[in-house]
């Protein structure tokens, strides 16, 4: 069986060697090297070939790649690597692995052309001077075939390794079996949808009832399609660690390990998987990173054969062979059949994965659990914002020469202050002094470090880094962000690029993917979620139909209430009388939403003075993960209580308390975002997109929050449990069409 590997992939395979070193360096970003490469090219003679295809077969393996350029009249091939500062600078073991993939590329060559002999060079262009360092050698074609064959000698026996798992594995998958014994209502309507999805090539806006079996039934359907379509990944992407768990769960149940030898990596955050959070990521300081390469070959085997590589086990196997665990489990996200981890491995500027799959030419499926979050979360991913304060303290310790770089970056902003007076205010356009002088400061900070390398300053780091991403942001703006000034004080201000519609950058993440399929209880209107995600324009949707039925869930709109701000103070007694009547009338476990702290105290208080033979518990202000387990362990079958809680916040998604764990919540808002300027901001660019200002930004964010508060009640075909909308607004038609089809909503009932 053929196995296919690209030439890079090939090298950082068999030629890295020493130290893991990822401390930061003036490193060129993706734009400046694309950039620093046609510079290179276009220096060169007439009949100087770029980007030359070359490939070639050694036993069952097929090598490919683009070698940068080729020049014929010299018999010359090049390599060109970019980089900024001395050139000295540049550690052997980078320069080890260049010189391996140019002698590829050599060999690649002289085969395709017949060549006995060619010339060979590194060529490494300084981004900031513009000036090159070339190392050139000349190979015989005999010397360049031997040092191939033994590449793909070392590679060799992995590769087949990879060839047999590949086809177990999709032998396996061909008669995967669903766990249970029959699907749950809804569940195999989800499935169908899902695997249609793959089997076209088509991204999917699946809604789908909370407890209906999302995980199993979205990711049962993907990997049934996996040999069909010769999937390489599946990448199953979730908000949250519960999230996570469920998946890792999931595969489990469907055989991974067991019945099916499918290698299921999880991604974990650095700082949660960090061993010696004290050192830093490089080999004279952290034992784990030193000679990391030289160990990894022995660590990448052995983890090759666990076949759930959660955070946990990775651990285990990379403390086993004295190497990183975090970056072995990087390096595993290449060999994993399903990679489970947070949206921004996918979806964020540098997502790992989204860069693996493309310079892998992977044919990946990604699965999206609880994607109603996805907007706001890929709106902060493209987002940055400059704090006047930080530049202070960068200030303070700099260097003088970097001092005097950002001095300049103070006095452009000082500028832009004076010209937007204003407590916010949107600028009319990028401020191009500023970006001048930071631009300046970003390159002295580079060229000192070039010149001194070792640690930065922390605060000069953190402000170095913010520059550098307002920088790269800036690049690409337009009408998808704005760019706008909050001031704290006389001196206090920041300066944001805000992106509010993230199309222009999901987009071509969902054009390379073979398929994604987005999933929750709430995707509803799919226009919303289409627009602002930038979603292909087949892309298809399903409405599951809901397992529950109306008699399972009292749903009671509190219309005698308003929960509006100016009328806060006159609701909080009723409220309070509300959740006491019933309390009384169903002893139980319930949950109290609110839109804010301050409101969840003020009803709380009234509660407890108006009647305090009713068992309440609070959602504290930055609760620790211990605290809010504490929270949800007071739900017990048998227990009593109100559990009060901000909506949107820990406890109003994410959560399942079946049975009399939880029979009933109360919503007291609307969960509309707050009115502000930037969010008024916010609804006229929407308005002028997409002619919905109002509804964009406050109606259907709001009550997607309410729609997934409630949905805690009902999590199986036996529980039953009563919601009360407390709000008049509840009862207006353009609300009600936006809660769920199965309930039946009571208005008469108005003990409020």
């Amino acid at each position: 069986m053929t196995y296919t590997v690209a030439v890079r992939a090939l090298c950082e395979f068999t030629a890295k060697q020493g130290d893991l070193d990822m401390r930061f360096t003036p490193s060129p970003t993706a734009q400046e090297g694309i950039a620093g490469h046609a510079v290179v090219q276009g220096r060169r003679g007439a009949n100087y070939r770029s980007e030359v295809a070359l490939e070639g077969s050694w036993g069952d393996l097929h090598v490919r790649g683009r070698a940068d350029g080729y020049d014929p009249d010299q018999n010359l091939i090049e390599e060109i690597k970019t980089h900024r500062g001395k050139f000295s600078a540049i550690p052997d073991n980078h320069r080890h692995l260049h010189w391996a993939q140019v002698r590829v590329y050599g060999h690649l060559l002289c085969r395709q052309l017949g060549l006995e002999q060619v010339k060979l060079a590194l060529v490494y262009y300084d981004i900031g001077s513009g000036q090159e360092t070339v190392l050139r050698e000349t190979q015989d074609a005999a010397a360049l075939a031997a040092l191939f064959e033994g590449l793909c000698e070392r590679f060799s026996a992995w590769a087949a390794s990879e060839a047999a798992h590949r086809a177990a594995r999709d032998a396996a998958l061909a008669g995967l079996r669903f766990p249970h014994a029959d699907f749950r209502p809804g569940q195999r309507e989800l499935a169908e949808n899902i695997y249609r999805a793959n089997t076209s090539g088509r991204c999917l806006l699946a809604q789908a009832p909370t407890g209906i079996g999302k995980t199993v039934g979205s990711l049962f359907p993907v990997l049934k399609a996996m040999p069909q379509e010769k999937l390489d990944k599946v990448f199953f992407l979730a908000a949250k660690t519960p999230g996570r768990r469920l998946a890792l769960d999931a595969a489990e149940s469907l055989g991974a390990g067991k019945t099916i030898p499918l290698r299921v990596l999880e991604l974990t955050a650095r700082d949660k998987a960090c061993e010696h959070p004290d050192k830093a990521c490089q080999g004279d300081a952290c034992p784990l990173a030193k000679g990391f390469y030289d160990r990894l070959p022995a660590a990448r085997a052995a983890a090759a054969q666990v076949s759930l590589l959660d955070r946990e086990a990775l651990r285990e196997v990379g403390l086993a062979h004295d190497v990183c665990p975090y970056y072995l489990g990087s390096e595993m996200a290449r060999w994993a059949d399903m990679v489970v981890g947070d949206y921004n491995y996918y979806f964020d500027g540098g997502a790992m994965l989204y860069a693996l799959a493309l310079a892998n030419g992977w044919r990946a499926s990604v699965l999206v659990d609880e994607a109603h979050n996805m907007v706001s979360r890929a709106r902060s991913m493209y987002s940055i914002e400059l704090d006047r304060n930080n530049l202070r303290a960068a200030r303070a310790n700099a260097p003088e020469i970097v001092k005097k770089a950002l001095e300049r970056v103070g006095r452009a902003w000082t500028g832009v202050d004076k010209e937007a007076p204003a407590p916010y205010q949107v600028l009319p356009e990028l401020p191009a002094k500023l970006l001048d002088a930071l631009q300046n400061a970003t390159s002295t900070v580079n060229d000192f470090l070039a010149e001194y390398p070792g640690p930065l300053d922390p605060e000069l780091q953190r402000f170095h880094f913010d520059a550098l991403g307002f920088i790269r942001l800036a690049e690409s703006f337009g009408e998808h962000s704005l760019c706008d000034l909050t001031r704290a004080g006389v001196r206090d201000s920041t300066i944001s690029i805000r992106n509010v519609v993230p199309a222009p950058y999901l987009g071509p993440r969902f054009a390379l993917a073979h398929s994604v399929t987005l999933f929750s209880a709430t995707l509803s209107p799919w226009h919303y979620f289409c627009d602002l995600l930038g979603m292909p324009a087949d892309t298809a949707w399903a409405d599951v139909a809901s397992p529950f039925s109306a008699s399972q869930l009292e749903v009671h709109i509190a219309d005698g209430i308003s929960t509006r701000y100016q009328h806060r103070a006159a609701s909080l007694a009723p409220i309070a009388d509300l959740v006491a009547t019933q309390y009384r009338e169903r002893p139980g476990n319930y949950l109290a939403f609110f839109s804010s702290f301050d409101y969840l105290e003020q009803v709380l208080s009234q509660l407890e003075a108006r009647r305090p033979e009713v068992p309440a518990w609070r959602q504290e202000r930055r609760m620790s993960e211990a605290e809010r387990v504490a929270f949800l362990q007071r739900f017990t079958h048998d227990g009593r209580g109100v559990g009060f809680a901000v909506l949107g916040g820990s406890f109003g998604e994410g959560i399942d308390l079946p049975g009399e764990r939880l029979i009933g919540a109360f919503v007291a808002t609307l969960g509309l975002p707050q009115v502000n300027p930037v969010n008024e901001q916010l609804r006229e660019r929407m308005q002028a997109m997409f002619g919905s200002g109002y509804d964009y930004t406050y109606l259907y964010p709001g009550m997607q929050k309410v729609v997934q508060a409630a949905g805690r009640v009902i999590r199986t075909e036996t529980d039953r449990g009563v919601v009360w909308l407390i709000d008049d607004r509840f009862g207006r038609p353009d609300v009600r069409t936006l809660l769920p089809a199965w309930w039946k909503v009571d208005m008469r009932d108005k003990r409020a």
